[in-house]
């Protein structure tokens, strides 16, 4: 009898192992007889991915179609589709336009410059457009839905999370049959490596847009669950990210991924019992979830401080997971810089792309500078401008440790603030200044008799002078003073001042007009003109082909 000798790559993405017959030529019909042609089986395994109810809730909705649409009538072409074997999303969360310009301004003015005329990193980038942010159901949107939107390319209600606009927020049950695919699952099932990374909480809305499924991004442990949602079998955000590979694998048929390979950011009371001797943990069911992550991947690394990442050689590392703070990550200007520490964002970037590097398929990369968005509703804009600093040179990193042939970075905010850049200062004028106009040397005065400054915020807990004092979340201890006060004496560009506010509110919010996309490799050109923000996800699919490439063989 004729034999055969086979290769067996694994198609481990969707647990298939195509057998590819290297036979000799009497053996040959016999081998095409046991296996269909290479060609349809690739065919068949793609439809049977897209007729998974997750994947064909994404592409059966009218907002995913309207995109698609939208992206073929972009006078591109072919010339780049499925060029980008990696893709780097950088969320700058609140990142408005006028507070690029306020940041770039102040990186510009800590070189000696009159600051203008400077660029921040990601503002080089040969492309750039606009998107618009608002949810289905939310003239000003919230995290939630804008980032289900750039991860899922389709527009949903606010609060929700890798769900259409047809759940009802805060009603578990309304979930079931109206989740969809985020950019970060389809990477994993084409073999890709995967990473995400946030100064926020790793449960936070723009973070959990990445991996989970919950009518309430409120819920990201379990303590936050309402009684009716864990009676109904609704998972907690922390839990949904600890059990990653097998709920992807459980909602699509034959599925075998390999988890997120990188996970970087706080929360760690998330993941762990409030009876904790650390009295860090917030869950009541008493799972430690980091203990499971390391029982899961038991070559994986996990970190709580800048010297354990330091310690770490993400060429060789299996899976990463940092949780460097109980809470959000302390804000640029306010972190302790010790090995025992919290690592920049920086440094979390370098880490990730190491590691993500090292798959042969590609990898896909979600960073997010988290506190843009905290400093701008504690309503101090210091830390908001600084964090976008650190922000654009954790983009400046990834520029320089990728290449620009092969992977498509694009950097966006997700929503914008009631944050402004007003009065007539002169040029050069200390952006966290007081206005002085051209041909004076002394502060401007409104009507009232009072000088004013040149940052301020529609809305909000108003004026603070905290001096020194780096944590902008101070401001939550202190009453509310929005309106008009006297800034005669008062050192407007110390870390601890918090701009005037016109409406008294609990905190700043955002607010609902369309922000910048930016964008480099393969696939940037897209990126450009006036945009649905679910254009985003077509635009990374279009790159790098996420729906549409027989997943291949894991190397992770």
């Amino acid at each position: 009898m004729a034999s055969c000798t086979y290769t067996r790559p694994p198609l481990r993405a969707l647990g298939l192992s195509l057998s590819i017959g290297l036979c000799v030529a009497a053996s040959l019909s016999a081998c095409s007889r046991n296996a269909p042609p290479i060609a349809d089986q690739q065919e068949n395994q793609l439809r049977n991915l897209k007729s998974a109810p997750l994947i064909a809730n994404t592409l059966n909705n009218a907002w995913y179609r309207d995109a698609e649409t939208a992206l073929t009538n972009k006078p591109l072409g072919e010339i780049e589709r499925g060029k980008a074997r990696n893709i780097i999303l950088f969320l700058g969360d609140g990142m408005s336009i006028a507070t690029i310009t306020a940041a770039r301004i102040l990186a510009g003015q800590r070189l000696g410059q009159s600051g203008e005329e400077y660029a921040l990193s990601f503002e080089h980038f040969p492309y750039s457009g606009l998107s618009k942010t608002y949810n289905v159901d939310s003239q000003t949107p919230d995290s939630a839905g804008t980032m289900t939107a750039i991860m899922s390319g389709l527009k949903t209600d606010a609060g929700a999370l890798g769900a259409d606009e047809n759940v009802i927020v805060g009603d578990c049950q309304s979930l079931a049959g109206h989740e969809v695919i985020s950019a970060l699952e389809l990477a994993a099932l084409a073999g890709k490596a995967t990473g995400i990374i946030s100064t926020a909480r790793i449960t936070h809305a723009t973070p959990a847009a990445t991996y989970a499924k919950s009518a309430d991004r409120d819920w990201e442990d379990d303590s936050s669950l309402p009684a009716a949602a864990k009676a109904a079998g609704c998972q907690d955000i922390a839990s949904q990210l600890i059990d990653f590979e097998k709920n992807v694998e459980a909602r699509i048929s034959g599925a075998d991924v390999d988890g997120i390979d990188v996970i970087m950011g706080g929360g760690r009371r998330g993941f762990i019992s409030n009876t904790d001797p650390s009295g860090e943990g917030r869950r009541l069911d008493e799972r430690n979830l980091i203990s499971q992550w390391q029982q899961q991947y038991p070559d994986g690394k996990y970190l709580q401080t800048t010297g354990d990442l330091q310690a770490i050689n993400p060429k060789t590392a299996s899976k990463i997971f940092g949780l460097f703070n109980p809470s959000h990550m302390r804000y640029e200007a306010d972190r302790d810089t010790s090995n025992n520490g919290e690592p920049s964002l920086k440094a979390m970037t370098a880490t990730a792309i190491t590691r993500l590097s090292q798959n042969s398929n590609g990898y896909f990369l979600m960073v997010e500078g988290g506190r843009i968005d905290h400093a701008h509703h504690a309503g101090n804009a210091f830390n908001a401008l600084n964090e976008t600093i650190a922000f654009a040179d954790a983009v400046a990193t990834a520029v320089s440790l990728s290449q620009r042939d092969d992977t498509l970075i694009i950097v966006t905010a997700d929503h914008g603030h009631a944050f402004s850049i007003s009065g007539y200062p002169k040029r050069g004028n200390p952006i966290l200044g007081k206005v002085i106009e051209v041909g004076s040397t002394v502060p401007a005065q409104a009507s009232d008799g009072m000088p004013y400054t040149t940052l301020g915020y529609r809305n909000g807990r108003g004026f603070q002078n905290l001096g020194s004092d780096n944590n902008a979340d101070t401001a939550y201890q202190q009453e509310i003073q929005a309106g008009r006060h006297n800034l005669d004496e008062v050192d407007t560009q110390s870390s601890g001042f918090h701009q005037e506010a016109l409406i008294p509110l609990a905190a700043e919010t955002h607010s609902g007009e369309d922000v910048a996309i930016y964008a480099i490799g393969p696939g940037a050109a897209l990126v450009s003109g006036s945009n649905e923000q679910n254009l985003i996800f077509h635009v990374m699919n279009y790159a790098a082909q996420l729906l549409d490439v027989t997943p291949p063989a894991h190397a992770k």
